[in-house]
């Protein structure tokens, strides 16, 4: 437990002076600056305001290449607000709620925020249209969820430990992915890929020098429960301590035009994420149901004790498994910031909903919390359809109490199983 804190610490003041470093270099003056652009090219014309609360404001209007940048009087915390009223006839922010930001820059910093756009729905649009693309956008969050779920579902099938700290494996993935990407410059696709090696890394590294410490000790599950909770507050504040509560954007992935079919508009990142997604997921249920370790992780989940009687090292597949399920719940992170940008916070906002996809499904059951997640992520986003959209979680948790009160075991219902 000793060295896991020692190396997570060293880990720790690495980035943090590596980002105080990288700050310090830059002496060009703190600017915040941005680009407003649909898929016909740039928005001319369209007002932001930036300020802050000692004062400070400043109007900017973007140029013909949709780009706007305002000069600050030094660092500090700035609120950054889109005159709606002056988007153009036509154009509507992807996410209406979403007109302001908050944006904390360092001495010498240039920082940018985006307000991504596009064709404004008309008033005529039908309900079926709205229906299909919240289906698809149900689909491709619940493919995110499932991610982390299933992550979350293997550790539980082969431990029986109900982990409160796997949103952060989550919201590790995202941050790892930003330094990679933004920090260290790596093309998104290598940033992604050490992410996730990242993820399974730290998996290894928790099991290893402190879930399994916990075990050798006897640890009971409720015990082990509530420690995840106390590492799941702990590791939170240090993500904030290191990144800062502003939320930010991959570098490669700073705005996307998006691809229409038909009633249906989905961006590139979106549907790649999705690809991805499922080939992933395909890829770890074949790996549980034809590999050796895959096929051991079950005998462990059915009977540990018999498992090791029969030669199955327990200690080497459980670590196998917290490295998969890591990974996989980096993954996961990765593809959630793509759309809605990287946060401290975010894994842990995601939590909830990932519980909610394992127990639907049926706990242990990897292949049932694919099922559960897909379920609980489309029914978020038709949920929108009758409810606020500040409402929309309590309408899929609805669902999975009145389906869990007629199957407690959840709709696969094989608890004792991980594959």
């Amino acid at each position: 437990m000793r060295r896991l804190l020692l190396a997570f610490s060293a880990v720790a003041l690495a980035l943090w002076a590596f980002v105080g470093g990288a700050t310090a270099a830059s002496a060009a003056g703190e600017t915040i600056g941005g680009v407003i652009k649909t898929t016909d090219g740039g928005v001319p014309d369209v007002t932001v305001n930036v300020s802050d609360e000692a004062g400070f404001t400043e109007d900017a209007v973007t140029d013909d290449e949709g780009k706007w940048r305002v000069k600050l009087p030094g660092p500090g915390t700035y609120t950054v607000t889109l005159d709606t009223v002056t988007l153009p006839a036509g154009v509507t922010l992807t996410n209406p709620d979403r007109t302001t930001a908050d944006v904390v820059v360092g001495e010498g910093q240039t920082k940018s925020v985006l307000f991504p756009t596009g064709e404004a729905r008309t008033a005529s649009e039908s309900t079926l249209d709205r229906a299909l693309q919240l289906t698809v956008d149900g689909l491709i969050f619940g493919l995110t969820i499932a991610l982390a779920a299933v992550g979350l579902s293997l550790i539980f099938g082969t431990t029986g430990l109900t982990n409160f700290s796997h949103g952060e494996l989550v919201t590790f993935g995202g941050l790892m992915a930003y330094f990679f990407n933004n920090l260290l410059g790596l093309p998104f696709v290598i940033a992604a890929a050490g992410a996730v090696l990242a993820g399974g890394l730290f998996g290894y590294l928790q099991d290893r020098f402190f879930w399994r410490w916990l075990r050798k000790r006897g640890t009971g599950l409720i015990a082990m429960l509530v420690v995840s909770i106390g590492l799941g507050i702990f590791l939170r504040y240090v993500y904030l301590f290191i990144f800062g509560g502003n939320t930010r954007q991959f570098a490669s992935y700073s705005g996307q035009a998006g691809l229409v079919f038909g009633p249906i508009d989905i961006t590139p990142k979106a549907l790649i994420g999705a690809i991805v997604a499922v080939v992933v997921l395909v890829g770890t249920v074949l790996w549980l149901k034809l590999t050796r370790v895959g096929k051991a992780s079950r005998a462990i989940a059915d009977n540990p004790a018999l498992a090791s009687a029969s030669g199955i090292d327990v200690n080497r597949v459980i670590s196998v498994i917290w490295m998969a399920g890591a990974a996989l719940a980096a993954l996961s992170g990765i593809i959630y910031s793509m759309s809605l940008g990287v946060n401290w916070i975010a894994g842990f906002q995601l939590l909830l909903l990932i519980f909610a996809g394992v127990t639907l499904g049926g706990l242990g059951t990897a292949v049932g919390a694919i099922v559960g997640s897909i379920i609980v992520g489309t029914m978020i986003q038709l949920s929108t359809l009758f409810i606020p959209s500040e409402l929309k979680n309590v309408g899929a948790l609805a669902v999975l109490i009145v389906i869990l009160m007629i199957r407690p075991q959840g709709i696969l219902g094989r608890s004792e199983r991980v594959g």
